[in-house]
């Protein structure tokens, strides 16, 4: 073919310049046309509807967000698992008018009371899940004297005839408490003996703060001879030498308990995840957790059995390294509610045993200090390998030479890193590298931090330290702390405010440390900001005990929400009322944030939501 034709035919088959100026307008208004109809059509196609959306309201506006921006809006509402938008009900209104109409009917809009206000799912930092439903077998806690203890035990030995016929069954409970008692001192195994339906049956009960056991006679018998010393523990004896029945700390391991069933396991797990919804809490920071409980809420998260979000700390009884015992979960399970990457670790008792390690002798008991449970030497070995394997660290310190120990473990770690004691770590070129540990990506944390040292506080300011603390601690152990510490020491101790002012982050994690307190968060809560008893005392009156270290109320909700969502690596997803969080919420009958403090104990909890779903009461 010639190039003539093909021109020839080219030019047929191309359009004359005429024409194209034609074709290119009726081009463009057929295209103004199809984005006009769009445009009218779409106000009557239905747009996608997303599975489970709604909003939930507030008239007065008491939707208390923790989020900085918006600290108080109308309206909330939720797309699936996640909150999608907060503020006025008016924008709401308009944002839904601007919807499909089929979206617009199936998106659910629900009212609280006026009275009533919303906060953000409720945590807490420092807890004992297990434990707790254990104790609630055998409750002692209002037991005001050693009497009503053993009236107590003989009335669960009336309800369960299995017991009742079995004198070889094992007893067990916890929560009572000698300081609350007329009877001075600890109580004895010989105290149980003085009743025949107790006599002769074995029988183990934890003190409230769980570092005591008080066994009996046949308990005694059983076990055979004891050790004359316990490391990091004590056998407490009489004038000649022969044991009470009172083991503390670490000599509690050696009364040899039936270890739990499966079936004990269930019971005492969904007894405390069922009495937790119904206060609020939507997240538990659990405070040491065996081998043999991880795995048994591992198939409970693979099942999708568990109900709010756990954090869980591992913990191992062992002066050697056993980080390889504890899997590392994040978000695991079916609902994603599981996470383990963190370590308990345990330094001393507790301060009403006596056991809290102190700098100085009691004051009211000078011939003891207290119990160390470890040497700062495995002390400091454990932590080093766990920063450097990659584990939140969370150590249990109550007294003032116990912070004062981990506080120089952390500092080491922090300001002076590996060095050669510690194993410096070797770069690729085979040179040694000081490697330190960065506290805001580590985010170790100190439980209870409670009796410091006033240059301890500012040493935990310093380095970053988080403290994780429990305000119900304070207003339990009011009426006898100055006794055991004196007017010096207690200036230190219960210092919420102070270490809050003092945190880097501003950040102090609240917790209960259940079930030696209540489940009952807003207990927590009211305890934070009044620094008074339920009944509305103090030892220093109804303006509160040392009231400067109280919190606001801003101050304690956000210590039981952000704070503990920081504390446990989630400040992006949960902690506040914030457009792409976690839709986990709380509605409550009463406005905490301003009520008297004596109506904050009477709130009750409306509803309890986690993932946008009600888990507990109805919205």
């Amino acid at each position: 073919m010639s190039k003539d034709l093909e021109l020839e035919d080219l030019k047929k088959s191309s359009p004359s310049p005429s024409r194209i100026p034609q074709r290119t307008f009726l081009t463009k208004f057929v295209l103004i046309c199809i984005f006009l109809s769009t445009l009218w059509i779409s106000n009557y196609i239905p747009l996608p509807i997303y599975h489970h959306e709604y909003s939930v309201c507030s008239e007065s506006g008491s939707i208390y967000t923790v989020d900085e921006v918006t600290p108080q809006v109308e309206c909330i509402s939720i797309v699936g698992s996640r909150i999608s938008y907060t503020g006025s009900s008016k924008e709401l209104q308009g944002r839904l008018y601007r919807r499909a109409q089929a979206v617009k009917d199936s998106h659910k809009i629900s009212y609280v009371n006026s009275d009533a206000i919303i906060v953000p799912g409720l945590a807490d930092a420092h807890a004992h899940i297990m434990i707790n439903g254990f104790k609630m077998q055998l409750e002692l806690d209002s037991c005001k004297s050693l009497a009503e203890v053993l009236e107590q035990i003989k009335a669960y030995i009336y309800s369960h005839p299995d017991i009742y016929n079995n004198k070889s069954q094992w007893i067990e409970g916890g929560g009572w408490d000698q300081t609350k008692w007329p009877e001075t001192g600890f109580p004895h195994a010989a105290d149980f003996d003085t009743d025949p339906l107790l006599r002769g049956r074995p029988i183990a009960l934890h003190r409230v703060d769980a570092h005591a056991s008080w066994v009996s006679t046949r308990v005694l018998e059983i076990m055979g001879d004891l050790p004359t010393k316990v490391k990091g523990g004590s056998i407490v004896r009489d004038s000649s030498g022969n044991p009470t029945g009172i083991f503390l700390d670490n000599a509690m391991s050696l009364i040899p308990v039936p270890e739990w069933t499966d079936e004990q396991m269930t019971t005492f797990f969904y007894t405390t995840m069922n009495l937790a919804l119904s206060y609020g809490l939507t997240s538990i920071h659990d405070a040491g957790s065996s081998p043999k409980i991880i795995q048994f809420m591992k198939k409970q998260a693979e099942a999708g059995n568990i109900p709010m979000r756990l954090y869980i700390m591992g913990h191992v009884s062992s002066d050697e390294y056993w980080g390889s015992q504890i899997p590392r979960l994040i978000d695991y399970g079916k609902h994603g509610h599981l996470t383990i990457r963190s370590v308990k670790l345990v330094t001393d008792g507790a301060l009403g045993s006596w056991g809290a390690a102190l700098l100085e002798p009691y004051s009211d008991k000078p011939d003891t200090s207290g119990i160390m449970r470890s040497t700062p030497k495995t002390l400091f070995n454990l932590v080093k390998q766990f920063w450097k394997d990659g584990w939140q660290v969370n150590i249990h310190c109550i007294g003032d030479r116990a912070n004062h120990v981990v506080l120089d473990i952390y500092q080491e770690l922090i300001e002076m890193g590996h060095n050669e004691t510690t194993t410096m770590i070797t770069n690729a070129t085979g040179e040694g590298k000081l490697m330190k540990a960065n506290v805001t990506e580590w985010r170790p944390r100190i439980e209870h931090a409670q009796i410091m040292t006033m240059k301890d506080l500012r040493r935990m300011s310093e380095l970053g330290i988080i403290a994780s603390v429990q305000p119900t601690h304070a207003t339990s152990d009011m009426w006898y702390a100055e006794t055991r510490l004196g007017p010096n020491r207690i200036k230190g101790a219960y210092a919420y405010r102070t270490l809050l002012n003092g945190s880097p982050k501003h950040v102090i994690p609240l917790g209960s440390d259940f079930p030696v307190e209540s489940v009952n968060p807003l207990l927590g809560f009211y305890a934070a900001v009044s620094r008074l008893s339920v009944e509305g005392t103090s030892p220093h009156g109804d303006g509160g005990w040392y009231a400067s270290e109280a919190l606001t109320r801003a101050q304690a909700l956000k210590g039981m929400t952000l704070d503990a969502a920081y504390a446990s690596f989630t400040e992006h997803e949960l902690g506040s009322l914030t457009p792409g969080k976690k839709a986990d919420f709380v509605v409550l009958d009463r406005n905490i944030m301003q009520v008297p403090f004596k109506d904050i104990l009477k709130t009750k909890v409306v509803a309890t939501v986690v993932d946008g779903k009600v888990a507990y009461g109805a919205l």
